[in-house]
Order: structure tokens, then sequence, then C-alpha cells
């Protein structure tokens, strides 16, 4: 389909999971890696699916993968708001976190809309 380092959304993607490594980096130790592991794991997959999918090449296999790069970035939203929750992000940086999720959403959803046929 695309060279996917082109995709504004993927480096976006990209981004926000490095954003995502260094906030997981602060959660105490009393969460033994298991918010922060599934964090991680989740947003590491948002970019590796929008550029798997961009490796397909029909256009119903690289919908199915960035339909699981919108899923993982679901779970990415609800780990985010069970660390503030928990206390390990504070309102401000779960926001802005979710804020640049949110706007990946988007660019995902209106990228598999408008996906050639």
């Amino acid at each position: 389909m695309h060279d996917f380092k082109k995709l504004r959304v993927w480096q976006l993607a990209r981004d926000l999971a490095i954003a995502v490594d260094r906030a997981s980096r602060t959660f105490p130790r009393s969460d033994r890696g298991i918010v922060a592991s599934q964090l991680r794991r989740a947003m590491i997959s948002v970019p590796a699916n929008i550029a798997e999918g961009c490796g397909k090449s029909s256009r119903k296999e690289t919908l199915r993968y960035f339909q699981i790069a919108a899923g993982s970035a679901t779970e990415v939203e609800n780990h985010l708001l069970l660390a503030e929750g928990f206390g390990y992000l504070t309102g401000p940086a779960r926001l802005e976190l979710m804020e640049a999720l949110n706007s990946i959403q988007r660019m995902l959803f209106k990228l598999m809309k408008n996906l050639p046929q």
C-alpha cells in the first residue's frame, strides 16, 4: 500500500509509544510492572499494526490490520484510565497522553473509511 513511515498517523503513534514508555517508567514499584507492561504492549501494537497493514497486498488485509491498531488504541485508552485511577498518572499527564491518543484514533478511523478500493 504505502511506505508506512510517511503516514502521519504512524508517526504520531510512534511518538506516543515513546511518550507512554517514558510515562510508564514512573509508575510505582507496587505495580510490579503489570499495568505498565500492558500499557506499553498495547501502545506499541498501534504503530506496529499500522506498519504491517501497509505491507499487505489487499485492501481487506490492510483494513484488518488498521482495525487491530484501532482496537489496541482503545485498549491503551483503558489502561491510561486505570493508571490514573490507581494514582500512577496525574490528571494532566493522562490528559496529554489521552489527547494524543484520541487524535490517532480519529486519524485511524478516517484512514480506514477512505482506504482506496
